[in-house]
């Protein structure tokens, strides 16, 4: 993975804090004080191409509906296709918690 190369303390309290959140509400107060909105749109928009692409849109359909950039979708779709899987894991846990949500 290429972020072993960053694996340390630092990212480790990092990543122990946000599994630490409790709920929606925590989440964006954290991330707030964390990251720029900018920064924040852009981790949001990646979630949401790779959901797009995995459902199979185009390249076009995707970049007009979320503003991405040709550079950045075609950077998800490399994850999506050589990375580790996590953005499959994640929008699978997404679509149960949503699913969940229905049934109730």
């Amino acid at each position: 993975m290429q972020i072993d190369k960053l694996r340390g303390k630092e990212l480790d309290q990092l990543f122990k804090a946000i599994l630490s959140l409790k709920d929606l509400d925590e989440a964006y107060r954290f991330f707030d004080d964390l990251a720029t909105v900018n920064e924040i749109q852009s981790l949001a928009q990646r979630l949401e191409v790779a959901r797009m692409l995995r459902e199979g849109k185009t390249y076009h359909k995707i970049e007009t509906e979320t503003g991405a950039s040709t550079a950045t979708i075609s950077r998800v779709k490399r994850c999506l296709n050589y990375g580790n899987d996590a953005y499959e894991m994640a929008l699978e846990r997404l679509k149960e918690q949503d699913n969940a949500e229905k049934a109730q």
